[in-house]
């Protein structure tokens, strides 16, 4: 099984982080790595609540997973346990076989003292997709989080 697994420390309460992976509008601001914009099409954040999201790319020379420059992801939630746990199961819009495949994303809270700590894992990576660069994704995506968690 091809796996990737993130944790960023974020200083601010359990409930604050949680929420910020539940409310669209905050998916939207911290899911996109830098040089890319989101638009979140469909969010219904309940167990067995579906969504759609998708992520474009900027710059005329990167090449999407789903159309020129466009990742395109659709997913529903499997877990959701308040301030502690999300589990979606997603998969990219594509016609390219070596990224198709439902992948698990399981997000982890734990709280010490003032500080979260966010772990994400993404099980399940299709062969086209590269742990190194998932995991950067990530990287990103969780310093982003923790940013605008910590701002308000």
């Amino acid at each position: 099984m091809r796996f990737t697994r993130v944790t960023q420390p974020v200083r601010a309460p359990r409930g604050r982080v949680y929420q910020a992976l539940l409310d669209p509008e905050a998916v939207a601001a911290w899911i996109v790595p830098p040089g890319m914009r989101s638009e979140v099409h469909t969010f219904d954040a309940r167990e067995g609540g579906s969504f759609r999201i998708s992520l474009r790319h900027r710059s005329p020379t990167e090449t999407g997973k789903s159309h020129a420059r466009i990742d395109t992801f659709h997913g529903r939630f499997v877990q959701l346990v308040p301030a502690e746990r999300v589990v979606q199961v997603v998969e990219f819009e594509t016609d390219d076989p070596a990224l198709r495949g439902e992948m698990t994303v399981r997000y982890t809270l734990v709280e010490a003292g003032n500080t979260t700590y966010i772990a994400a894992e993404h099980e399940n990576l299709p062969p086209g997709l590269s742990e190194e660069e998932n995991a950067l994704g990530w990287r990103l995506s969780l310093a982003q989080l923790a940013k605008l968690v910590e701002s308000t």
